[in-house]
């Protein structure tokens, strides 16, 4: 699967702002449920889904003990709204099964996170745009960069390849061979 989703133009490419949405998964079929994220996304309205990153086997961050994480990042075209866009992504968690906890870290079916929404600066209750833990997140800065490593944090000021090298620590995010799927590979496709 590649190109975009539910927010192409009708005149060509899909419209609106540059996002980044960090995906992740620790319990039940972990490559299906990033399979099933990327399918939602590419069914909303309002995004196009322009490229994917490879997916990585991370070590927990924080948290109970609990098991390694698959990880990718996806680079999205939305004409949402930065709350908009954040509520379609707790709608497509939900939709995976996943039940929010009180434990911090705690392990999940499904995360998406929020990275970037064009170079918007944002704090609202709920929502912080750049997410405010990205530059110490190796799990989410390293598929990021394979994406846009010459984009510049809109805070910070510096690019996500100087940041993801920073925090990079050998054998805590691997990345997955493509040959490791069974199928072809939706996760690592890109336009």
């Amino acid at each position: 699967m590649s190109g975009a989703g539910g927010g192409s133009a009708e005149a060509g490419g899909p419209v609106g702002v540059r996002a980044f949405v960090a995906l992740g998964s620790n319990l039940g079929d972990r490559r299906a449920l990033l399979d099933f994220a990327l399918a939602q996304l590419r069914a909303s309205a309002g995004i196009g889904v322009l490229a994917v990153s490879p997916v990585y086997e991370t070590d927990p961050v924080g948290g109970p003990p609990q098991g390694a994480y698959l990880n990718a990042v996806v680079a999205l075209c939305t004409s949402l709204a930065p709350r908009a866009l954040l509520e379609r992504l707790l709608a497509i968690e939900a939709l995976a099964g996943r039940e929010r906890s009180a434990v911090r870290d705690a392990p999940r079916r499904l995360d998406l996170d929020l990275l970037l929404y064009g170079d918007l600066a944002l704090a609202e209750p709920g929502l912080v745009v750049p997410h405010p833990r990205l530059p110490e997140r190796a799990f989410a800065l390293v598929p990021l960069a394979d994406l846009a490593p010459d984009l510049v944090h809109p805070v910070l000021g510096e690019t996500f390849g100087r940041l993801a090298a920073r925090v990079r620590v050998p054998g805590a995010v691997r990345r997955l061979p493509a040959a490791a799927a069974a199928a072809p590979d939706p996760l690592t496709t890109s336009i």
